[in-house]
């Protein structure tokens, strides 16, 4: 595949030959894409292909995997992303071309570490298991040899002498069910999985597979494929990177906002201070929430406290003039002294606000940075409830803001499966009897609902207010929680000069 910075001009192919190029709205990508490409084309099929994963991730972390409701919503996320779905729409080619080109590209930006590779591997899994499991059986053989799958549908003859030995092994098959289910011949070696957990009839070395089991093996065979092209290309990654096009592009993939743009420094002044405590309530996120009722309390948060709450009031709308009037007046009411504040705080304020030191205007800190760094200790109260409470505690904080008992349920499994952010999202439909229709195809394309998913029109004088706060590039894509565990800590600093702060 080649580059160049003008409009591509797309290969002439009419009738059979677009219906060669791409006979099947799934495949394995065993031939990487042999045309020329424009850069921005390059950006814009990446980035449509990286929010079809992240769709694909977040609702198979929202609802049942393989279930109606989750197939539909699915459906609908690859329909408006224009990716190929169903083998019987007509004219497929361009979708096809598409979901083709967009994979190899972010093969070039998910083989860089061992984490990026395995998440990379299991949301085009699941992809492939969406749009196999909608494959007309008609179809079937047809894809399994195009994807060099040997495997052939036995028989009806051979099937009905095996017909107990094989419903036997498959609880969920009865006697009509296997009448109309194709049964395949796998070697014995490539039906492993199946054979552990006692889930296939074997003899003479071949497993006899139906048609709703053999999709474990064809998702088996697509990982293997898949791992050992991205770790081939991870060695080739060096040459591609020595193109300068192409090194930002794919640097800023693994790691890159897909969700609203916050960029826009548009709020400031459009709050005031009397309004703070009924919007801690109402519409803040737990995290703000906890901090906003420890400051009113105890009339001092600790320094860690002080920024992560600090640079959120700031992103609603506070001035500077505002936060400093907010902060002066509540830590004065915990018996500090005026000018004691003036020394040893102020500076900081005006620090994040960008009139101090460098002159950085600060953004608010997002949910992987919440989540990910400086964790609170004893006395601190910022970090992310769902991330640092323990769950008792957890749970009594929700009952208190009037969560359901299912509700609670629901969130505690969330954040045990360590979906913090979902965790979250989840508390946020709960607490305003809301689910926004558009929201589940992006609502988790974001990384940061600590700020993004409180801005909902659902919540109307709280939407006019997180509107446009400012975030740039902070927020990312959780994919960027892997590649900080391994080890690529590059997240900003909250204080890049000025020195300490009184704690």
């Amino acid at each position: 595949m080649e580059f160049s910075g003008v409009k591509r001009r797309k290969p002439w192919l009419i009738g059979d030959q677009r219906k060669a190029s791409y006979p099947h709205s799934l495949q394995f990508y065993l031939q990487p894409p042999s045309e020329n490409i424009s850069l921005i084309e390059f950006e814009n099929l990446a980035i449509d292909r990286l929010k079809l994963l992240k769709s694909v991730e977040n609702l198979g972390v929202s609802y049942v995997k393989g279930t109606e409701l989750y197939q539909s919503k699915l459906e609908a996320e690859i329909r408006r992303l224009k990716f190929s779905y169903r083998e019987s729409l007509e004219d497929e080619y361009e979708p096809r071309r598409k979901d083709h080109i967009s994979h190899f590209i972010l093969r070039l930006a998910y083989c860089q570490s061992e984490d990026l590779r395995r998440w990379f591997i299991q949301q085009e899994m699941d992809l492939l298991r969406f749009r196999f499991s909608i494959l007309p059986k008609d179809k079937i053989q047809s894809f399994l040899q195009d994807s060099h799958l040997h495997f052939e549908a036995i028989s009806e003859e051979e099937k009905n002498l095996r017909e107990q030995e094989i419903i036997a092994s498959s609880t969920s098959l009865g006697g009509p069910k296997l009448e109309l289910e194709y049964v395949y011949k796998i070697p014995f070696a490539d039906a492993l999985d199946l054979f552990r957990g006692r889930k296939v009839y074997l003899e003479n070395g071949f497993a006899y597979v139906p048609l709703k089991d053999i999709v474990a093996i064809i998702l088996n065979e697509f990982r293997a494929k898949l791992s050992k092209a991205l770790a081939l290309t991870a060695r080739s990654l060096p040459a591609v990177q020595s193109d300068e096009r192409l090194q930002p592009l794919l640097n800023h993939l693994s790691h890159s906002y897909i969700g609203q743009d916050y960029s826009i420094q548009g709020n400031a002044g459009k709050i005031s201070l009397d309004q703070i405590d009924s919007l801690s309530t109402k519409s803040f996120p737990p995290c703000m929430r906890q901090l906003h009722k420890a400051l009113r309390e105890n009339h001092h948060l600790r320094h860690g406290g002080r920024m992560q709450y600090g640079l959120f009031l700031k992103g609603i709308g506070l001035t500077l003039e505002q936060a400093l009037q907010f902060w002066k007046q509540e830590f004065i009411k915990g018996k500090m002294d005026p000018d004691k504040f003036d020394k040893g705080y102020s500076y900081n304020i005006r620090h994040s606000f960008g009139k101090e030191g460098k002159r950085t205007d600060y953004t608010p800190f997002s949910c992987l940075k919440i989540i990910l760094t400086n964790p609170p200790s004893q006395g601190d109260y910022h970090g992310c409830p769902f991330r640092h409470s323990d769950p008792e505690l957890l749970k009594q904080k929700l009952q208190s803001y009037k969560i359901t008992p299912g509700g609670i349920s629901q969130i505690l499994d969330l954040v045990k499966g360590t979906h913090y952010q979902v965790a979250c999202q989840k508390y946020f439909e709960m607490t305003h009897n809301s689910r926004d229709p558009d929201l589940d195809n992006r609502r988790l394309l974001t990384a940061c609902p600590v700020l993004g998913m409180y801005a909902l029109p659902t919540m109307p004088t709280v939407g006019t207010i997180f509107k446009d706060i400012v975030l740039r590039e902070q927020c990312v894509v959780e994919t960027a929680w892997m590649v900080y565990m391994t080890g690529r800590r590059d997240l900003e600093s909250s204080l890049e000069d000025g020195g300490t702060e009184a704690s």
